[in-house]
């Protein structure tokens, strides 16, 4: 090691997880560095919902008050910046942020997210998180008996329409080209009420985000309050994967019931790592990689 300070954990990404692993590891006096870019996935989104104590808050105030009390605990730091590049092993690990400012860990755990890859329709981006939205866990409530589009095709077109369906019964599947579905779904679909759209979506019309209508490529206006989608993804860092982390088929990364991935002393945690899109599911699986992550620091101090 250089002289520089070592810590325990170095934390990258300072959202709902990393944050939760922050306190964890704070509140087991660990030297903890947590490392934040700012961009969290969630910044377009208005408030934040199935979140006990925080219903309906925005992301900022939740993000903020967890942050004043994770630095409470004196062992936690938090840096603003990128981390660029990541070397070493279990134990050994150097930390570059923004390319020029390095720093020592023996331990990491990844709270990177993942990044959308939002359809190329003109609207589409400014709406997402707002009324273009992928959870309706997250979002559903707030939309019930709204005039609901469900942009999606393919087999798994169904059973996201079947769900949606609890919260609205006015529901448009816009397949956004050619159905790719069997007549079985097909006739499912139109069972319960759905309709079935397969025209090209040229563009969504909104207002700061949020929805008024939905022009199809052949010029028909329809009226739209909401739009689920579940966009495709990619590791926000691919930092993990460079240094050896295993992805899984669905391309999180590969962790265990600990929050730890395929390689020595890093572990992941929040929507990197898992299929739930949710505060309550990143703080949990923060909360179980700092657990877990000083149990194995114990167990190697004695």
């Amino acid at each position: 090691m250089t002289n520089q300070q070592l810590f325990d954990v170095a934390i990258i990404g300072g959202s709902y997880a990393g944050l939760s692993a922050g306190m964890t590891l704070g509140r087991a006096r660990r030297k903890v560095i947590i490392i934040d870019s700012g961009k969290p996935c969630n910044r377009q989104t208005p408030h934040s919902h199935n979140l006990i104590t925080h219903d309906g808050k925005t992301p900022a105030e939740i993000s903020a008050l967890a942050r004043e009390q994770v630095l409470a605990y004196p062992t936690v730091q938090m840096r603003a910046g990128l981390v660029t590049q990541v070397t070493g092993t279990d134990g050994a690990f150097t930390v570059m942020v923004d390319e020029k400012h390095p720093l020592q860990a023996k331990k990491l755990i990844f709270t990177t997210g993942i990044r959308d890859i939002i359809p190329d329709i003109p609207g589409f981006a400014e709406s997402w998180g707002i009324s273009a939205i992928h959870c309706p866990y997250c979002h559903g409530y707030e939309y019930s008996d709204a005039r609901t589009g469900v942009l999606m095709n393919g087999e798994m077109a169904l059973e996201y329409l079947k769900m949606i369906r609890n919260w609205t019964a006015d529901l448009t599947l816009y397949t956004n080209g050619p159905a790719a579905f069997d007549e079985t779904a097909r006739e499912k679909m139109l069972a319960f009420g759905a309709v079935i759209v397969e025209q090209p979506i040229a563009s969504l019309d909104h207002e700061d985000g949020y929805l008024k209508s939905l022009r199809l490529a052949d010029g028909t206006v329809c009226d739209i309050t909401a739009l689920y989608h579940r966009p495709a993804f990619v590791q926000h860092s691919l930092i993990p994967e460079q240094l050896g982390c295993e992805l899984n088929p669905q391309g999180f990364i590969k962790v265990d019931e600990a929050q730890k991935t395929t390689v020595a002393g890093i572990y992941a945690a929040g929507d990197n790592s898992g299929a739930f899109r949710g505060l309550t599911g990143a703080m949990a699986a923060g909360t179980t990689a700092g657990a877990r992550l000083n149990h194995e620091l114990i167990n190697e101090e004695y």
